[in-house]
């Protein structure tokens, strides 16, 4: 099998020495070159031709978004931003998201065992989604995972399975979305076409900690609706969006006739925290035949347990098509299950909401 080609363009050493010791410990990714700068990376692509490319947003010299910009209109390639979470440096991630990067990783940094053994698994899934973006205009087949893969948990370790909680008091209609790889950009141009009234929708898109705030506030200022980072007890109400907040699972939650949400701590579901099957086992348990799942671009096979539990609970659910998505993985699992009511092009996801959702 083919490796995965990284290129690490950071202007610290300390940096580019940790990603490339976690991307080492996995046997399909190899990395091939690190620059201290852009124009550095510019010399040295002139040889070396990456599959992925993992870039900082503030360097000297050349920033990374000029960089970026320049690299996706004359040599496009899959990149992946490695951003701090300070305020300004998640707004620069979240535009490179515009300009065409794939993924937001949070700059490493030293932590315990447990800390970087999750570290070096939502880096080298990062690095394997990215490889297989539709950008590249080539499809891989997905790389081996290395011979040691730490052991993926389900959503029983934060919503153990039971019985449903599902009262008839109330009609009201609940949607809940999971997304990962190109999912920035595929909830904008989703969200952007709801009216006012929508229904109450919860989120749940891979991303690291603390980029969600920013996430959320530039996606309410676009929108119709109102978009915001989930808090626990966060009412879900008609014309409101709750992103999952980066690091923390979430789930929806019934009291009476009134959906909420409550935001939780754990560990790794499905590799991913938050985890798109933690929020789908829920609104199975809470929402029942009321909750409409979507599901959308990205790598991996979050959601797709949790989706069909939910059809199995008798909620209506919808996928993405491979046409519109970056990475088919995510809801081509859902399918492949037997749990997805109709596939649709991104451009008609919103449509479909609005009618089912009555």
């Amino acid at each position: 099998m083919k490796k995965v080609k990284v290129m690490i363009v950071d202007d610290s050493a300390v940096v580019r020495q940790t990603l490339s010791e976690l991307l080492s410990s996995d046997s399909s990714i190899e990395v091939v070159a690190t620059a201290a700068d852009p124009i550095i990376a510019s010399k040295k692509m002139e040889s070396i031709v990456p599959d992925v490319m993992i870039l900082d947003v503030e360097m000297p010299r050349m920033d990374g978004l000029t960089f970026l910009r320049k690299l996706m209109s004359e040599r496009p390639l899959p990149v992946i931003i490695c951003s701090s979470k300070t305020e300004d440096g998640s707004e620069n991630a979240l535009r490179a998201m515009e300009y065409g990067a794939v993924e937001i990783i949070q700059k490493p940094k030293i932590g315990t065992k447990q800390f970087l053994e999750e570290s070096r698994v939502l880096l080298t899934d990062a690095v394997r989604a990215a490889s297989l973006s539709n950008l590249k205009r080539v499809r891989y087949t997905p790389p081996p995972h290395p011979k040691e893969v730490p052991k993926k948990l389900t959503a029983d370790v934060v919503l153990p399975l039971g019985k449903r909680q599902v009262s008839i008091e109330t009609t009201e209609k609940v949607v809940v979305i999971g997304a990962s790889t190109g999912g920035t950009e595929a909830l904008r141009v989703l969200l952007e076409q709801l009216p006012v009234n929508a229904a109450g929708m919860v989120i749940v898109q891979h991303m690291p900690e603390h980029f969600t705030t920013a996430f959320a506030r530039r996606l309410d200022s676009l929108c119709n609706i109102t978009v915001k980072e989930a808090e626990t007890n966060d009412t879900v109400l008609r014309g409101r969006a709750l992103i999952a907040p980066g690091n923390r699972h979430i789930l929806l939650k019934r009291s009476g006739a009134r959906y909420f949400v409550e935001v939780r701590d754990g560990p790794l579901v499905s590799r991913h925290r938050p985890s798109v099957d933690v929020l789908f086992r829920s609104a199975a348990r809470y929402a029942g035949k009321n909750a409409i799942g979507v599901i959308l671009t990205g790598m991996g096979d979050d959601g797709a347990n949790g989706m069909r539990e939910m059809k199995e609970a008798g909620s209506y659910n919808i996928a993405q098509d491979e046409k519109t998505s970056v990475v088919f993985g995510m809801p081509n699992e859902a399918i492949k299950r037997g749990c997805v009511d109709s596939v649709l092009p991104l451009n008609e996801i919103a449509e479909a909401l609005l009618v089912k959702a009555k």
